[in-house]
């Protein structure tokens, strides 16, 4: 069931309890009051009627000490066709409670009488023939008797308009809950719109457009529910594209891996075909043995960074001193003796937080990709300065530089700029790939500045140890 509808149910249901109540409280407390109206003019009639019926007695000739029961009945049907309302009904009883006079059609039973002495005046409401009586009851003091007089007086049209009261209102409170039903049905609809918005938008994302959003129609809670659904929705899109990049890029890799392995490997078989199945001169056998070195060695050496590459991964790194002096000393040790470019150190004394031996692997992947973006005897820059977030070790060459757009996908593994020039250099695409994840495993990041036939910079910030925890 639709959540408008339950909304609309419950809210009829509620509206009709309310309508209900509220007329059968309103109808009975008017019925209540004309009720005790009629009663209480029943009441002065009764009294009106005694002090005529005490005066007529008075008026009586004195033939007897006592008022005789026949003056009694005869002073009762005076009083009862007397007046210029309808005939009355009343009934006399003596000092015994045994009926004197009563009218014709007075019906009521002897319970109201029984009740009834000298110092109470009583009255009830009783139902006669389908209709409606209000009965009283008193005491009349006569030439030394004392009598009951008992009156009624017809309140079937009080009873009557209670009923049309319930009548009216059971109209009324049906048309007010259609026309309840009615707005709250529109009200219903557009309390919900925010929700069948997101409906609408969770099953268009559920069949594959995570680039939908739902439409935001207020500013309550609804509208913020709206709002952060859509925050999740591009969050939860921009995961999905992030799964897609790592899909494709783990295919490119896969594809990569396996162009790079066919390659050398269709070499080797080649020429250790030739070298089995024919007799080779001397400098042809050397030629072909040094073939399949070469490309072994440089599976080997591919081999080695992917297993690099997958231990760093995994690998969790014991952050110590070290000293930036012993990191070049290491580099100059390691390329200067390199003729055929010219090398350039440029740094500061400072001590930073790393893994030695791992930061070495990234220095010298630096500068061997400098190396390999230069023409013979170009000049590479290896730098070191404090800066306001730890100390910077960049590598600066001016060789052939990068192109923007490649400058996000180079850290990839096996992504080469110029496939021809990185192989012939003996390269596999998989130094920056190593030293993101080792720089990542520092908290750091590589930072690439570059410019096509201007040369590239990369450097990256390692913290520093201050003077205070020295």
């Amino acid at each position: 069931m639709k959540f408008s509808l339950k909304l609309l149910a419950a809210t009829v249901m509620v509206l009709a309890v309310a309508l209900g109540f509220t007329g059968y409280f309103f109808v009975n407390y008017v019925f209540d009051t004309s009720l005790s109206r009629e009663a209480r003019q029943a009441l002065d009639e009764n009294s009106i009627l005694r002090f005529a019926f005490e005066t007529a007695a008075l008026n009586v000739p004195a033939k007897y000490d006592v008022l005789q029961d026949h003056t009694v009945e005869q002073i009762a049907s005076n009083l009862e066709t007397s007046g210029q309302s309808a005939r009355r009904l009343l009934r006399l009883c003596d000092e015994q409670k045994a009926v004197l006079y009563a009218s014709e059609g007075f019906g009521a039973d002897d319970a109201l009488l029984l009740q009834t002495d000298d110092k109470t005046r009583t009255w009830q409401v009783i139902a006669l023939e389908e209709r409606y009586y209000v009965q009283t009851g008193s005491t009349v003091n006569a030439l030394d008797r004392v009598l009951y007089l008992e009156t009624l007086r017809d309140v079937s049209e009080v009873f009557a308009e209670r009923d049309l009261g319930f009548a009216v209102y059971r109209r009324v409170t049906a048309v007010m809950l259609v026309l309840g039903a009615c707005m709250m049905h529109f009200i219903a609809s557009w309390l919900t719109r925010p929700i069948r918005q997101l409906k609408k938008a969770t099953k268009r994302m559920a069949a594959g457009e995570y680039g939908y959003r739902a439409r935001r129609v207020s500013n309550d809670e609804l509208g913020q529910l709206t709002r952060d659904f859509n925050r999740m929705a591009g969050a939860l899109e921009e995961n999905m594209h992030e799964l897609e990049e790592q899909v494709q890029d783990r295919e490119d890799f896969v594809a990569a891996f396996a162009h790079e392995l066919k390659t050398p490997l269709t070499s080797i078989i080649g020429y250790a075909d030739m070298l089995r199945s024919r007799r080779l001169d001397e400098e042809k056998s050397f030629l072909s043995a040094n073939y399949i070195y070469t490309e072994g060695k440089r599976l080997e050496a591919m081999s080695l960074r992917l297993l690099d590459i997958i231990v760093t991964r995994r690998h969790k790194v014991n952050l110590r001193p070290v000293m930036a002096e012993t990191l070049f000393s290491f580099l100059k040790g390691m390329f200067l003796a390199n003729r055929e470019q010219e090398f350039v150190f440029d740094y500061e004394e400072g001590e930073v937080r790393a893994e030695a031996d791992l930061i070495k692997t990234v220095l010298v992947n630096l500068v061997d990709n400098a190396c390999k973006a230069s023409e013979d005897g170009g000049r590479i820059e290896i730098s070191g300065r404090r800066v306001e977030k730890g100390y910077r070790f960049a590598v600066r060459d001016f060789g052939v530089g990068i192109e923007v757009k490649e400058i996000s996908k180079i850290t990839r593994a096996f992504y080469m700029v110029d496939k021809s020039r990185s192989r012939s250099k003996n390269g596999a695409g998989l130094g920056l790939a190593l030293c993101t994840e080792i720089l990542l495993l520092h908290g750091s990041r590589l930072e690439i500045e570059s410019e096509p036939q201007k040369g590239a910079c990369f450097g990256f910030v390692l913290p520093v140890i201050a003077a205070k925890e020295e």
